[in-house]
């Protein structure tokens, strides 16, 4: 049962199919405390999830050789999951799923595969049979980690038009036109050789995009707000504090702004920490503020929500959770933390 102070939300983590992959818990938002609620077996790496807009579905892929992304029905009453079916994504470690905005296509992004699916929701909120499917092809700069394309991301814009991968592997964000589960490539973003390209998040307002660059531990800000569709780079800027001394360990991951939309996040991994920027109101553009250290090892997501911000670090086995300063924008440690065997992914469910 909710309390009245708690936020739910699931975890997906990097599991074996027999053992517990994701977990259902509760976040009280008045002290930072957390404890789980519920366990789902059954899925092998379940390291991306996503939530429809009612919250009475949960899509998630499979991180595997044979990828694949299933559908669970939410109980309304307990919140238990349960499977309504799978499908195979005909490419290997699926690592991001996402929804149009209208929750009738979920798009998927396969890591090593170098494809992007698109799948049509059934009324049920199942999957239907794959309706577009697009293979990027070429190489990037770096031979160890850009030797072929890596679509690590995949979102819609407010419309569901324009469809944004991030490749990691070919140092892009490709655009697509979507109509009726289609995809037809329009153009591209090129960026810095060696950036890597991996998350993106949209500012509240529509006007700026903002993408997390793995390899370089930077992010860039592009106008979003062109007729045409195309993006304007306007701002490359370090995740990493100006005196701190990157190592090869060291890499960006994921990227959220407040709900305000007045801070940018970015988690680095290495550092350990979330990067605070604030936006600029009139142009979108990004000043550092501020590093607070994850309370763990290799922070690979995190997500916002009730004035708190929870990651997930993956290699310390815990989730730890931050009060967010209204005012500035900086994170305060709680002081709690929450023991989950390789945590990846964290999706709010209220």
């Amino acid at each position: 049962m909710k309390r009245s102070d708690e936020v739910l939300f699931y975890i997906g983590t990097y599991s074996p199919e027999e053992q517990p992959s994701i977990y259902f818990c509760g976040l009280n938002t008045g002290n930072g405390e957390m404890r789980i609620i519920q366990q789902t077996s059954g899925i092998e790496n379940p390291s991306y999830i996503t939530l429809n807009r009612a919250g009475n579905v949960l899509y998630a892929v499979s991180e595997k050789e044979a990828g694949e992304v299933s559908a669970y029905s939410v109980d309304p009453g307990t919140n238990k999951l349960s499977m309504l079916g799978a499908r195979r994504t005909e490419g290997g470690a699926p690592c991001y799923v996402s929804i149009s905005p209208e929750g009738d296509y979920v798009f998927v992004s396969n890591y090593s595969g170098g494809n992007v699916n698109a799948f049509p929701v059934n009324e049920d909120g199942s999957l239907g049979e794959m309706s577009s499917q697009v293979l990027h092809a070429g190489k990037g700069f770096r031979e160890d980690r850009q030797e072929a394309p890596h679509p690590h991301s995949v979102i819609s814009d407010a419309s569901g038009k324009r469809v944004l991968v991030c490749d990691l592997g070919l140092d892009r964000i490709m655009l697509y036109r979507h109509e009726d589960g289609k995809l037809t490539r329009y153009g591209e973003v090129v960026l810095p050789d060696g950036s890597g390209p991996r998350h993106l998040a949209f500012h509240p307002s529509g006007k700026w995009l903002y993408c997390v660059n793995e390899l370089n531990c930077t992010v860039s800000v592009l106008g979003a707000g062109e007729p045409s569709g195309n993006l304007e780079v306007r701002q490359h800027l370090s995740t990493l504090p100006e005196q701190y001394g990157a190592g090869s360990d060291d890499t960006a991951a994921d990227i959220h702004t407040s709900p305000c939309g007045r801070f940018l996040y970015v988690s680095n991994r290495g550092h350990d920490s979330i990067a605070l920027f604030h936006v600029d109101k009139g142009t979108g553009l990004l000043k550092a503020m501020d590093w607070q250290s994850t309370g763990g090892h290799t922070p690979r997501n995190f997500a916002i929500a009730g004035g708190m911000l929870l990651a997930a670090n993956q290699n310390s086995g815990n989730i730890t959770s931050f009060t967010i300063d209204s005012e500035n924008g900086r994170l305060i440690p709680t002081g709690n933390e929450l023991e989950v065997p390789k945590p990846v992914c964290i999706a709010i469910l209220s």
